[in-house]
């Protein structure tokens, strides 16, 4: 019979929260026991059983499963283990008629795989299990040599490599594509007038399709990064087995031939302990999403109705539940957001690797959940991005009238008293005087008279008024990587001269 608890009345409330905790962590462990008892005469049927006396408690089980969220490298652990078999064969370790067995029988699961037609088992824990004991059940003994010469080790450093190496491909066609709308639009807005701004402030007149052309080049540079990332992830750990390599008369070479790598990785206990390549691949994806959120906040800005320089469309917005006038910028907005979700993969991922010992360790089963999201997350940012892009309507008027306001043209005023021979420093001071007039009396600088600028300067003349127009401002800017129309121009054609003379498909 249970012991009654008696306690003052201001302290029942939390007596019964302390008791309804102690039973249920009693029922827990009670259950998880049971479990373990109940598992304890039976046989061990894993892969790797043949040392252990008990079966695996059915908690550690599920704990350390990762079969939910690995089996996406199914198809890559297929063609792994096409290759490995292939150089098995070569090697004189299989035969042709066990290599074709297991080339047949992989080939057959993976077509499975695809049509939804596979059973996945906890139990197996991993998806390389999972296609191993599928394999022997298909084509008997030969299966089980598949595993000559590899640990799972070095197979799944093999797979997420060829995982990401095709990642990198889609994700650079998808730069490409948001690229190609950009330089659309740049060439379209080559003459559109706007402010350009420093500390969100009106700083000189640019055009927007400058602004746009500056979109190209961050993401130009990420192009870069995502190739010189992809040589280091092209590199085979396959051969390098648990951590010491095999005894086996293996051909790594040939190995790295058939799936496309440039080379086998040089040691085998890094190229089975080795992340830096997902971490260098997070970091180059995070840059991505700093510059689309970049983008964003620009897009949220410009669509108020403060600016009104661009309307996004409206398939791309949502509205309020309460506010009917609303027409929200959702999609930038997330896109913003979502760069912390990136970033904090690059944040758990250096984390997981600074205190790891050399060789492989259990940690690394950490690695492919938030590399899976980063690139499902970039991928569809970038593919948001590309059609909002396409379908944005520019406001050249709206734009025109805020470049025309905030003395965007004072530096032009001060390069052209510096053209008349008066020290920048002393041109400088001159025109914040004149500033401060127009500012005083409520005008714009090309609405001051020519007698009050030559109280301010005897070097000003009446052909002050040429360069105090935003499009006389605009247009002296020619020179290469400046904001003239015919420099636009030019620079959009540069920047598709640069660009891959083939996109291959994205997916969508």
């Amino acid at each position: 019979m249970a012991r009654k608890v008696v306690c003052p009345p201001n302290k029942q409330a939390r007596a019964n929260q302390h008791f309804i905790l102690a039973v249920y962590n009693a029922s827990f462990f009670s259950a998880r026991s049971i479990d373990f008892a109940m598992s304890e005469n039976d046989e061990p049927e894993k892969l790797w059983g043949g040392r252990f006396t008990e079966a695996t408690d059915a908690f550690v089980e599920d704990f350390t499963a990762s079969v939910d969220f690995d089996q996406r490298l199914a198809q890559y652990d297929i063609q792994g283990s096409i290759a490995h078999a292939r150089m098995l064969e070569q090697a004189g370790i299989l035969t042709s008629q066990e290599n074709s067995a297991i080339v047949d029988g992989l080939e057959a699961i993976g077509k499975d795989i695809l049509a939804g037609n596979f059973e996945w088992s906890t139990e197996l824990e991993d998806v390389h299990m999972n296609i191993e004991a599928r394999l022997t059940e298909r084509i008997g003994d030969a299966g089980k040599k598949l595993h000559t010469g590899r640990s799972r080790n070095d197979q799944v450093a093999t797979d997420i490599r060829l995982y990401l190496r095709d990642s990198i491909d889609r994700l650079c066609d998808q730069i490409v594509h948001v690229q190609r709308v950009l330089l659309e639009i740049a060439k379209r807005e080559a003459q559109t007038i706007m402010p350009g701004f420093t500390h969100l402030q009106v700083a000189q007149p640019v055009t927007f399709g400058h602004h746009m052309m500056a979109w190209v080049e961050m993401l130009a540079r990420d192009l870069e990064r995502f190739s010189d990332c992809r040589k280091r992830v092209n590199t085979m750990p396959l051969g390098s087995a648990a951590l010491a390599g095999t005894s086996f008369p293996i051909d790594r070479n040939y190995t790295a031939e058939q799936l496309g790598f440039s080379h086998p990785c040089s040691n085998s206990l890094d190229a089975v302990s080795d992340r830096d390549f997902l971490i260098e691949f997070a970091a180059t994806a995070s840059l991505v999403m700093i510059h689309l959120s970049r983008f964003s906040e620009e897009l949220v800005l410009w669509s108020s109705a403060q600016f009104g320089f661009i309307e996004l469309s409206d398939s791309f917005c949502t509205g309020s539940s309460i506010m009917p006038q609303k027409k929200n910028p959702d999609v930038p907005e997330l896109v913003r957001g979502k760069s912390g979700r990136v970033i904090g993969h690059l944040m758990g991922l250096l984390t997981l690797m600074k205190s790891q010992t050399l060789a492989y360790n259990k940690d690394n089963q950490e690695d492919k959940e938030p590399i899976f999201d980063t690139v499902e997350t970039l991928k569809n940012c970038l593919l948001a991005y590309g059609a909002m892009l396409a379908n944005m309507k520019v406001n050249p008027k709206t734009m025109y009238q805020a470049a025309k306001t905030g003395f965007s043209t004072a530096t032009d005023l001060a390069d052209y008293l510096v053209r008349k021979d008066t020290p920048f420093r002393d041109a400088h001071e001159i025109v914040g005087k004149a500033v401060r007039l127009a500012i005083d009396t409520d005008r714009e600088l090309a609405e001051l008279s020519l007698k009050e600028f030559q109280r301010l300067s005897p070097n000003i003349g009446d052909d002050v008024y040429d360069i105090l127009t935003v499009e006389g401002s605009v247009s002296s800017r020619n020179h290469f990587g400046g904001t003239a129309p015919e420099c636009v121009l030019q620079a959009v054609k540069n920047a598709q001269a640069r660009l891959p003379t083939r996109e291959s498909k994205t997916e969508q």
